[in-house]
């Protein structure tokens, strides 16, 4: 099945220009990134002297927000002709280089409105440059240099057709084509439901998280020992998340707390044994614990050492997505292995190339890392559609570790659940609860 088309909008190249002899130039700067239905984005923002000519604008991203082609084409007729991106310019309260983050203090210096005209985005869906240049920021003689510009972002979806606990099938999504191409098996790793499936693969799961500093003495109250394995049609394992560090509350509370995090291994077959593919902590963040806090990590090689790619919060409440949106970072290559092709011959994986010897993680490639899941909030059912960036995916095996993730995402919703509330039965186990 081919994969579904987005377009992504990046803002890039970012710069302040300040009329001759202001003196704004002794502060510092961030902008808030505004596009209706997306969460606001943040990036430091630069300045340049008044001399100095536009060539020695830092090439970088500053955020970007994608659309499939179906919300793009909602968006297109809600907004008539153009619909608009939002960059608001805030100068920090402190002078001189160290801010105080991007939300509290500041003062708006001014914002720039880039219209986008996203009918005659659709009838192409490639690359286009929308603005590039100086502009004059509304409210202010303050100028800014921006990059906007669209590009086609294709993307797989996959949608459990169940609560990952249930142990659903997950389907590969097209418009309103669903095709089966996994199942999931969730189990307690300490009971008679096994997700690995020998003594290596046992060993291999444990010798790694001894590697990440898993607790010795656990109190009595903990959540552990979850594990869902993803399996393709034929029956066979092609990826895991093994949780390697109970969810426990920190002393005197009832919530799991950011200094002492579960965790789960994201976990792939390879020579006979499973190999740490990521690493997932997740805890009760927020002031009041309404938030799921989540760091996750790629491990090079299976290894100890580990590539944060994101680190953020969803509200337990509302829920929301995780995403994980590196547009210049390391990107694990796809595996040599493969069962078949998710591409079908939409070219999408040509110019990846595979490796040999070593696996999928002879090297990395800095071409981005694209990958989104959502996580409904507390009480909800939970149906997890997760989207991967093609670059990512060649084979069903790939695929699989994402969505073995997003199974994992999903599951830290319960873990971090409050331990004076039960879990729903599927979750419990007679030496936990």
């Amino acid at each position: 099945m081919d994969p579904c088309p987005f377009v992504r909008f990046v803002i890039g190249n970012l710069a302040l220009r300040f009329p001759p002899k202001s003196h704004l130039s002794s502060f510092s700067y961030y902008c808030k990134l505004k596009f209706k239905g997306f969460p606001t984005q943040f990036s430091d923002v630069s300045f340049l002297a008044a001399e100095i000519d536009a060539a020695a604008v830092e090439s970088k991203v500053h955020g970007c927000f994608a659309l499939n082609k179906a919300d793009l084409e909602k968006q297109a007729e809600k907004s008539t002709k153009f619909s608009s991106l939002k960059i608001e310019i805030h100068r920090r309260s402190g002078r001189g280089s160290a801010g105080c983050g991007f939300v509290s203090g500041g003062k708006l210096v001014g914002c720039a409105v880039v219209q986008l005209d996203l009918k005659g985005i659709l009838e192409n869906m490639g690359k286009c440059v929308i603005q590039n240049g100086w502009v004059l920021l509304g409210g202010s003689d303050v100028k800014l240099h921006l990059n906007v510009r669209a590009e086609p972002d294709p993307r797989f979806v996959f949608l459990f057709d169940g609560e990952p606990e249930c142990s659903p099938q997950v389907f590969q999504v097209n418009g309103n084509v669903k095709q089966p191409v996994f199942t999931c098996k969730f189990g307690f790793r300490n009971s008679g439901e096994r997700i690995l499936r020998s003594r290596s693969c046992l060993s291999e799961a444990s010798t790694s998280a001894r590697c990440f500093g898993n607790n010795e003495q656990q109190p009595s109250k903990e959540r552990k020992g979850w594990s869902i394995t993803i399996h393709d049609l034929s029956g066979s394992p092609v990826a895991a998340a093994s949780m390697v560090t109970p969810f426990v509350p920190s002393p005197g509370t009832d919530r799991v707390s950011r200094s002492n995090p579960g965790a789960w291994l994201i976990l792939r077959p390879g020579h006979g044994t499973w190999t740490p593919w990521g690493r997932l902590e997740a805890w009760s963040g927020g002031g009041s614990g309404d938030h799921l806090g989540y760091r996750f990590d790629l491990i090079p090689d299976g290894g100890i050492d580990a590539i944060t790619l994101a680190n953020s919060s969803i509200p337990t409440k509302t829920g929301g997505k995780c995403s994980i949106d590196i547009t210049t970072g390391p990107t694990p290559m796809t595996s040599p292995n493969s069962s078949f092709d998710l591409s079908s011959g939409s070219g999408s994986g040509s110019d990846i190339g595979s490796t040999s010897g070593s696996g999928s993680w002879a090297h990395l490639l800095y071409r981005g890392f694209v990958m989104s899941s959502t996580v409904q909030g507390d009480g909800k059912c939970s149906k997890p559609e997760v989207e991967v960036g093609v670059q990512h995916v060649s084979c069903a095996e790939d695929a699989a570790a994402f969505v073995a993730l997003a199974a994992a995402m999903d599951l830290s919703m319960d873990a971090i659940r409050p331990f004076s509330r039960k879990l729903r039965k599927e979750l419990q186990q007679p030496d936990i609860e």
